[in-house]
């Protein structure tokens, strides 16, 4: 009887001691690399193109996005700039460098410097914005700059993408710059600045690693900048036929 009694004591143990074994296996904190947060790099350029335009001027001009980290924190490099190629001299050339965090399920705040060569004077800015989706589609990109001498500017970047087949795509966006002071010597005057608007038809050849296009731009600056293109020999409004490939690395 004892001896029954002693099993049945065991059993009773041991279906005691499962449990507790097991929650202390579940709090287990799992540090296996398939655990941990994911790094990412890699490189894209959205414009990568040759322009011409209706006066006979031609550009080469790219927009660049380099980054690496993970979906909690990513460090870019972005790159724009305009060659004159008759010229051969930049026209624009601007460098960014900001960290970007996610604040939503759609968008990421970015926060970082810029750093400007335009015609004039070098500047350098401080930048704060966001990225991401809006409704309907449209990607948004909207960043705020202040400069050493203490000038402010915004800028807002839109693209909406109307897939035509699986591979071939229209693009059209919106790029504005408004600034709420006046820099004079790099020919920027209060208000809104400049926009540019484009129509890009691109094919994606290699699944969006590389996608030829032709499109249409049209640049054109107001108010206090246009005078200050204007009294420098330049033209406040242009048209250019663009042709260049979408890029990823």
């Amino acid at each position: 009887m004892s001896r029954w009694v002693s099993l049945t004591a065991i059993v009773l143990l041991g279906w005691g001691l499962i449990p507790t074994e097991a929650t202390a296996q579940e709090r287990m904190e799992d540090t296996t690399a398939r655990k941990m947060p994911l790094k990412v790099w890699g490189a894209q350029f959205e414009e990568f193109e040759y322009r011409y335009s209706d006066d006979d001027e031609e550009l080469g001009t790219w927009s660049g996005d380099f980054f690496y980290g993970t979906d909690a924190l990513k460090l870019r490099w972005l790159t724009t700039g305009e060659y004159a190629i008759d010229e051969q001299a930049y026209e624009k050339l601007e460098n960014q460098l900001v960290g970007q965090m996610p604040i939503s399920d759609f968008f990421d705040a970015k926060a970082g410097v810029r750093f400007d060569t335009p015609e004039g004077p070098d500047r350098t800015y401080a930048v704060i914005g966001i990225t991401g989706l809006a409704p309907q589609w449209v990607e948004i990109d909207a960043s705020l700059y202040v400069s050493e001498k203490g000038d402010a500017s915004a800028e807002l970047d839109a693209e909406y993408e109307l897939l035509l087949t699986n591979r071939l795509i229209l693009a059209a966006a919106l790029d504005a710059t408004v600034a709420f002071s006046e820099d004079r010597e790099i020919g920027v005057g209060k208000g809104l600045v400049s926009t540019e608007t484009g129509l890009r038809l691109s094919y994606d050849l290699i699944d969006r690693s590389f996608s030829p296009y032709i499109g249409v731009v049209h640049e054109r600056t107001y108010g206090d900048s246009e005078d200050f293109v204007r009294a420098a020999g330049g033209d406040a409004e242009s048209w250019f036929a663009v042709v260049g490939a979408r890029l990823s690395f």
